[in-house]
């Protein structure tokens, strides 16, 4: 009994393993040919089941373990030899999810990439559609075919802030040159200084004439430092003031005007819309070309009431900061060239101004400039 089921063990194992391993050739039309081997294979199965019924339930476990490996070997829908519609290899299951996953992502990615072309063109369509209307009122109003909205009081106000801005600036140039010279002459008499002091000590025949006039140098030097700080002072408060204060109500300004070229643009366009025939298609354009001139009317009103009170503000800022850095810059000079050294300290005093302490090792505030 031991020898028999041993060897029907073996036969078992060299039938399943010719069946793992056996080709199964497809012919054109997807059927699984016939081959010699099927005759032999189905014989021998027989004979192996006969042979495990007389086996005991062990004996039988240990045969089926004995069996093909599944991850090794095709999945076989039906019996052996079927279609080859029944055959589906088991690498392929696998595959075929990874490459369902990847379509689904390139999918995605080709979704967003088209939706963010279309959203780009619809940018630059806009963006061309707008500046074509610009220039075409822009060329009209230049020829003086077009109309342009003018707010008369407004626009004097903007051109007075420009001839008030270009002669800050001419003032402010000229503070500096004069900064520049007076620095070169305050060094001037520090050297100067120094020279007569170094005579006073080598020349004992002239000693108390170089003395003097050593002194002098100095104290000159010690009051144009002070009045160099006044002059500094007065020139930073005018370079904000213009390039900065009134530098960002022009930016308002320019913003403003622009919007009123667009409304202009579109007030045009929505006119001569009207002036064409009623149809439906010419309808529905008005009613588009409606909205946009409100869009556009809705933003010139609001940069031209931003302009109005930026205009208002800085005329107020302008008076109070000149008022202040005027009366600096009269009482400084004014005290430096009466020599008095007094008044000259007082007013620095006055405005806050805080000088560079001696031996500092900071840049003086004209290297700064």
């Amino acid at each position: 009994m031991h020898s028999i089921f041993m060897q029907s063990s073996s036969m078992a194992d060299s039938i399943m393993s010719r069946a793992a391993t056996m080709e199964i050739p497809i012919n054109s039309n997807g059927d699984s040919r016939t081959i010699r081997e099927d005759d032999g294979l189905e014989q021998a199965a027989k004979a192996q089941w006969s042979l495990d019924e007389k086996a005991d339930s062990r004996d039988l476990q240990q045969v089926m373990v004995s069996g093909p490996n599944l991850n090794e070997t095709s999945i076989v829908s039906g019996g052996y030899g079927g279609t080859a519609e029944g055959i589906i290899p088991t690498s392929s299951i696998k595959g075929s999810n990874m490459h369902h996953s990847g379509s689904n992502q390139s999918g995605m990615a080709e979704e967003a990439t088209r939706g963010i072309a279309v959203e780009k063109f619809d940018i630059m369509k806009k963006w061309g559609l707008n500046t074509y209307k610009c220039t075409k009122q822009l060329i009209s109003e230049r020829f003086g075919r077009g109309s342009r909205t003018v707010d008369l009081e407004l626009e004097a106000q903007i051109e007075v802030l420009r001839d008030t801005k270009r002669k800050y600036e001419n003032v402010l140039r000229l503070a500096r040159a004069l900064t520049n010279h007076f620095y070169s002459m305050v060094q001037t008499q520090h050297a100067l200084g120094d020279t007569f002091a170094d005579l006073s000590q080598k020349s004992p025949e002239l000693r108390d004439e170089f003395g003097y006039n050593a002194e002098t140098q100095k104290l000159l030097c010690k009051n144009g430092e002070t009045l160099l700080g006044a002059i500094n002072f007065f020139v930073s408060s005018i370079n904000t003031l213009v390039n900065k204060t009134m530098a960002d109500t022009l930016w308002t300004i320019k913003l403003y005007e622009n919007a009123r070229l667009e409304y202009d643009a579109y007030r045009a366009d929505l006119e001569e819309l009207n002036l064409g025939p009623r149809d439906a298609v010419t309808m529905a354009r008005i009613e588009g070309a409606q909205e946009e001139y409100q869009a556009q009317k809705d933003k010139y009103e609001r940069l031209r009431s931003d302009v109005t009170i930026k205009l208002k503000f800085l005329e107020e800022n302008k008076v109070k900061v000149m008022h202040k850095q005027l009366l600096l810059f009269h009482n400084a000079i004014s005290a430096y060239f009466a020599g008095n050294q007094q008044q000259l300290e007082q007013t620095l005093k006055q405005f806050n101004i805080k000088l560079k302490p001696p031996g500092d090792d900071k840049p003086s505030w004209l290297e700064e400039q």
